[in-house]
């Protein structure tokens, strides 16, 4: 593995994003978010990808900040110094808006554990699929705090309020297994990282901007009436009708052959 902390590669239409902090279990230090970001703008950039896979290097996915980065050294003003508001307001807030508004579908292969703010980045993509060994830790109480990185919102979405504060309050392990009966996770795969990639391959040859719209829309329903919704559907409906990728679609239906989308 590179020397950087998030290792960037191109696997045809799919970008492969590697958390590389093993010896930390791939906890987020300040420089690993901008090795992030520009892994990120490396494949925003490059109009050939038109999907992104995020994991992690050895036995973990990632387990949140490294608490090494804040001063707890006793001294003057220690609770200023140990505040954790500034790095989830320049780091990980950042980290959450831009895997959240990806000009692509994302998907997180979790090899390992998933603990903290590591949890919340799993649920930032849109699709996550888990090692069986794999498991989601929301340790922040257990340090008296809250689920931060969008947990507290990601976490009622995904489980329902009864499961997200139980596992918030509690700070138990959820295994992989239940994480997939609870709806955190996609599916569970003994090559987690192979079975993402091949669904990143199969997202790639969709039509791109649909899927984003797809997205877009599921999340934000929960915050609009029915009648809204409705309108917002036919707005979308009316940008996609646009497309090349609409286009090709219904011809390719009405030609009875394979649609040859562009992600345009």
């Amino acid at each position: 593995m590179s020397d950087t902390t998030v290792v960037y590669e191109e696997r045809g239409a799919v970008a492969l994003l590697t958390l590389n902090r093993p010896e930390a279990l791939n906890s987020f230090t300040r420089a690993m978010h901008r090795d992030l970001w520009a892994a990120l703008d490396r494949a925003e950039a490059n109009a050939a990808i038109r999907a992104l896979v995020i994991t992690g290097a050895g036995r973990g996915f990632c387990a949140g900040a490294d608490l090494a980065e804040f001063d707890f050294e006793p001294g003057p003003d220690l609770v200023k110094r140990a505040d954790p508001g500034p790095v989830i307001e320049q780091a990980f807030n950042p980290t959450a808006r831009r895997l959240m508004a990806l000009r692509m579908p994302t998907l997180a292969a979790v090899n390992g554990v998933a603990a903290g703010a590591g949890a919340s980045l799993v649920m930032c993509c849109d699709i996550a699929i888990a090692a069986p060994g794999a498991s989601f830790i929301q340790a922040f109480s257990k340090i008296g705090l809250i689920p931060d990185a969008g947990g507290s919102w990601l976490l009622v979405e995904r489980l329902g309020l009864a499961r997200a504060m139980a596992l918030a309050m509690t700070g138990d392990k959820l295994p992989a297994a239940q994480a997939k009966e609870w709806g955190m996770v996609w599916d569970v795969a003994d090559d987690c990282l192979a079975a993402s990639l091949a669904m990143a391959d199969k997202l790639a040859a969709m039509p791109t901007q649909a899927l984003v719209a797809t997205r877009r829309l599921l999340r934000e329903a929960g915050t609009r009436s029915f009648d809204a919704q409705l309108d917002a559907e036919r707005d979308a409906q009316s940008a996609l009708g646009k497309t090349h990728d609409y286009i090709e679609g219904v011809m390719a239906f009405r030609e009875k052959r394979p649609a040859r989308f562009k992600g345009a």
